[in-house]
């Protein structure tokens, strides 16, 4: 807490008065935007923890699926099988606003290549059942992972965010704010010193005049 360096005059005072209130205002929308913040950013992080729960399953069920796959298929077969995609993916990104965050909104467009409906970029002939299920779980997967890419996303800005506001609400509340006040109390006492200091000098002079009266 440390007083600023003004000049303790009446218009000083008022214009402290009225940056104190500012800062105050200031400081309870910061502590309220921080709140919100910590709520939001706290659902964020379960909805972040049970997807990524569901997504490292669903991946572990599909890599067996591979591995099985592999053990009873040639390696040239299998490498053949999946080398050439029948889909081409890409990620449409936009923004959202968030409590003053822009956090991602992601959105696969897919388009398959040759047969219509068909996910599989081979034919059934020479592989096995368990590719198959490997490549539609692979498939199944792959909006999860994206949501999941997007909500650590969210986390990840939101907690910059809430730091950002974390250190401007402690500026406010353990600087800025006592500071003014420190300030108004020592422009306060000055004046109060000099109105005393005014009204002895007046009880003075009127003490004189009635003596030569």
């Amino acid at each position: 807490m440390a007083k600023l360096n003004v000049n303790p005059t009446r218009m000083e005072l008022s214009g402290l008065k009225k940056r104190l209130a500012t800062a105050k205002r200031g400081h309870k929308l910061l502590k309220d935007k921080q709140d919100e913040l910590m709520r939001r950013f706290i659902e964020l992080i379960r909805i972040n923890k049970s997807l990524r729960t569901e997504v490292e399953r669903e991946l572990q069920d599909s890599f067996k699926d591979f591995l099985i796959a592999s053990a009873v298929m040639s390696p040239e077969m299998l490498e053949e099988a999946v080398a050439f995609p029948k889909e081409t993916i890409t990620v449409d990104i936009k923004k959202k606003n968030v409590m003053s965050v822009y956090v991602p909104v992601m959105n696969f467009i897919r388009k398959l290549e040759g047969d219509e409906g068909s996910i599989y970029p081979y034919g059934f002939a020479q592989t096995s059942s368990e590719l198959d299920d490997a490549i539609a779980k692979l498939y199944g997967i792959m909006s999860k992972l994206l949501e999941l890419a997007e909500v650590e996303k969210a986390c990840q800005l939101m907690a910059d965010e809430i730091e950002k506001t974390r250190r401007r609400v402690n500026a406010l509340e353990y600087r800025t704010i006592p500071d003014l006040e420190e300030t108004i109390r020592f422009i306060r006492m000055k004046l109060d010193e000099n109105e005393r200091s005014t009204i002895t000098r007046l009880m003075k002079v009127k003490d004189i005049i009635s003596k030569e009266a």
